[in-house]
C-alpha cells in the first residue's frame, strides 16, 4: 500500500512556513529584515515608471542565497524558484538575475546593510548572546575579481617616467640644435605637458609648411629634397605625440596608486598582496583587499575594506567607522601584534579614550630567556637616570647626544633621543655589539612615548581580568575568518570596485552571523528539550518510588517484572 500521491489532483495553496523546521534560518532572516525601520527603505520609493520589487524582499532573498553559499545572481534566481525557504521569504516572487545583481551593488543598499548590523547587534545584546565589554579586531586578505597578471607597479611607472623625461629632453635639445623648432624653454627646465604641446604645435607647423611646398613645386629634385627635409620633423612629431600620451598615462597611474605600490588593471582599487593561498607555491602576489572585522563571541559586529595590505594603518580609520556608523566603542579594544604601533596606542588612549589590549611586535620575544640574557640588547643595559646614560656590555658609557624627530608617510611624528657610546675603539666585543663601520661608535635611539605605551600594555596583560579578555581573542575573531572561507566558501569577490565589494562582503558576513545564530538557537532548543525530558523522567521515577513506599512491594514488580 502506498501513500496518496497524485500530481493531477487540484490542491489548495498553503502557507509555506509549515514545511520549514522550527529553527530554520529563514525565520532568522525574516526577523532581522523586519526589525529594520521602515524609513530606511524609503530611498527606494519612486512614483514614476513600473512598480519594482520591495527592497525588503530583495534583501531577504540575497541573504538567503549567501547563507547557502550561493553567490551567483543566476543561481540565486534559480533558488527563488525551487527552494521552499526562498519561496516563503519572497512570497513566490522570482526576480531576474539582472535585478538581483543590480540590487546588491546599488549604492543605496550600503546604509541598509549598516542598519542590518546595528539591528542584529541589538538583538544579540537583548538576548544576552554577546557582551558590551570588548570588541576583537583582526584582518584577512580576500582575492579580488581580477586577473593575477594585470599588475601595474609603482616603481616601474617611476622608472619609465624618468626614462621618458630624459629621452624627451634630449630629443628636444637635438631639434633645437638642428634648428627644426625654435627654443621653447631653458635647458635646465623640465618639459611639462604644456611644453610638449607647444613642441607638437611647432612640429605640425613645420611639417605643414614643407608639405605645402612639396605640393606647389613640380621640380623632381626639389620635391625629393623637401621630402627628405620633412622626414625628421614627421618622425619627431610622432615621437612627441607618444611622449605626451605616455606622460598623461603615467600621471593617471600615479592618481590611481594613491599611496599604494601597485594596482590591478581590471580593478583599480585592488592591490597586489601576499595571500595564504599560494597557487604557484612561489610567494606570488595576488590582487586583493584587506578585510577588517570587529567581533564579539564570534559574531561580526562591524567591518570595512581597505586597499593597503598592512594592518596597523587600518586601525584608526576602522575605529572611526565603527564609532560613526555602527555603535559606541566598548571599553576594551583587543587586537594582535599587527596593530601594535605608537600611533594606534596614542589614538585609542587619547582620541577614543578606550583601553588598548593590543600587543606589539616584540612582546612575545621579550619574554623569552634568550632575549633577557642577551647583553647586547639595549633593553638589558644598565640605565643611570640622573646622568641619562647607559652602560654597554664593555662597561663604557653610552651618553645622550641629541634629540631627533622622525616623520612617517602618514605624517605621524616620533620624538627620539639619540645616544652614542663614548668610544668603541679597541672594544673586544664590538663585532657582537654593532654592525657599524670600525670608525663609528655604537648609536642607539630611545622613544620615551613608545616605551611608556609598551609598559602600559605589559601591565594590562599581566592583570587577571584584562589578560583573560586578551586570551579570548584567538577563539573569538579567528574562527569568524575560518567560517567565512571554509564553511561559507567565500574566498573571492565576484564584483569589482571598493564600494561594490564592500557591499558584497556585508551580505557574506551577515549570512555568517545568521548561520551562527541559527546554530545557537538549535543548541538552546535541544538543551531545553533535554532538560524537560530529564525533569519528566525524574518526576515519573519519584511517583513510582512513592507508590512502592505505599504498597511495600519491590519496584521492579511494577515495571513489568524486570529488575
Amino acid at each position: 500500500m502506498y501513500k496518496n500521491y497524485n500530481t493531477k489532483q487540484v490542491t489548495l495553496s498553503l502557507n509555506l512556513d509549515i514545511y520549514l523546521e522550527e529553527n530554520d534560518i529563514a525565520f532568522a532572516i525574516d526577523e532581522l529584515v523586519e526589525s529594520i525601520p521602515v524609513d530606511v527603505f524609503s530611498v527606494f520609493e519612486h512614483r514614476m515608471g513600473t512598480s519594482s520589487y520591495h527592497p525588503k524582499m530583495m534583501l531577504k532573498l540575497i541573504l538567503c542565497g549567501y547563507t547557502q553559499s550561493i553567490f551567483s545572481g543566476r543561481k540565486i534566481e534559480a533558488m527563488s524558484k525551487d527552494s521552499i525557504r526562498a519561496m516563503w521569504l519572497t512570497q513566490s516572487q522570482t526576480p531576474n538575475f539582472r535585478t538581483i545583481n543590480r540590487f546588491r551593488v546599488n549604492p543605496l543598499v550600503q546604509p541598509i546593510l549598516q542598519e542590518c548590523f546595528i539591528q542584529f547587534r541589538n538583538q544579540l545584546v537583548s538576548q544576552q548572546l554577546i557582551d558590551e565589554e570588548a570588541i576583537f579586531i583582526d584582518g584577512t586578505k580576500l582575492e579580488a575579481n581580477a586577473n593575477k597578471y594585470t599588475f601595474v607597479w609603482k616603481k616601474s611607472t617611476q622608472r619609465y617616467e624618468e626614462s621618458l623625461r630624459e629621452k624627451s629632453k634630449s630629443y628636444y635639445q637635438q631639434l633645437v640644435e638642428e634648428q627644426i623648432i625654435p627654443s621653447i624653454c631653458s635647458e635646465d627646465d623640465e618639459l611639462n605637458t604644456e611644453n610638449l604641446k607647444q613642441i607638437i604645435d611647432e612640429l605640425e607647423m613645420k611639417v605643414s609648411d614643407l608639405s605645402t611646398k612639396i605640393e606647389n613645386t613640380s621640380d623632381v629634385q626639389e620635391r625629393k629634397e623637401l621630402r627628405s627635409e620633412r622626414k625628421e620633423p614627421k618622425k619627431a612629431l610622432k615621437a612627441f605625440s607618444d611622449f605626451i600620451y605616455r606622460k598623461q598615462k603615467y600621471k593617471e597611474q600615479h592618481d590611481i596608486y594613491n599611496g599604494r605600490n601597485s594596482y590591478s588593471k581590471t580593478d583599480h582599487d585592488a592591490t597586489f598582496m601576499r595571500m595564504k593561498d599560494d597557487h604557484m607555491m612561489n610567494g606570488q602576489l595576488k590582487p586583493g583587499y584587506n578585510v577588517q572585522i570587529a567581533t564579539n563571541h564570534q559574531y561580526v559586529l562591524a567591518y570595512e575594506t581597505f586597499s593597503n595590505p598592512t594592518d596597523f594603518k587600518t586601525m584608526i580609520p576602522f575605529l572611526d567607522t565603527i564609532k560613526k556608523s555602527y555603535f559606541d566603542l566598548p571599553k576594551y579594544i583587543v587586537a594582535d601584534a599587527g596593530y601594535g604601533s605608537e600611533e594606534n596606542y596614542q589614538a585609542i588612549l587619547d582620541d577614543f579614550e578606550r583601553t588598548p589590549l593590543v600587543t606589539y611586535t616584540m612582546y612575545q620575544k621579550e619574554h623569552t630567556k634568550k632575549y633577557k640574557q642577551n647583553p647586547f640588547i639595549p633593553d638589558n643595559w644598565i640605565y643611570n637616570e640622573l646622568a641619562d646614560t647607559y652602560i654597554c656590555p664593555n662597561n663604557r658609557e653610552v651618553k645622550f647626544r641629541n634629540y631627533s624627530t622622525r616623520t612617517d608617510k602618514s605624517g605621524f611624528k616620533r620624538q627620539l633621543k639619540i645616544y652614542e657610546c663614548e668610544s668603541c675603539l679597541n672594544c673586544p666585543v664590538r663585532a657582537l655589539c654593532t654592525r657599524a663601520k670600525s670608525s663609528k661608535n655604537r648609536v642607539i635611539q630611545r622613544n620615551g612615548n613608545w616605551e611608556y605605551f609598551k609598559a602600559h600594555v605589559r601591565e594590562l596583560l599581566k592583570e587577571d581580568v584584562t589578560g583573560e579578555i586578551y586570551r579570548q581573542r584567538k577563539i573569538d575573531v579567528e574562527p569568524a575568518f575560518g567560517n567565512l572561507k571554509a564553511n561559507l566558501a567565500f574566498n573571492r569577490f565576484s564584483v569589482r570596485g571598493k564600494d561594490k565589494i564592500s557591499q558584497e562582503l556585508g551580505f557574506a558576513l551577515m549570512a555568517l552571523n545568521l548561520r551562527k545564530l541559527r546554530k545557537n538557537r538549535k543548541d538552546i532548543s535541544k538543551r531545553s528539550r533535554k532538560n524537560k525530558h530529564s525533569e519528566m523522567r525524574g518526576f515519573i521515577l519519584e511517583c513510582l518510588f512513592s507508590v512502592k513506599r505505599l504498597l511495600g512491594q519491590p519496584l521492579y514488580l511494577y515495571l513489568g517484572g524486570r529488575k
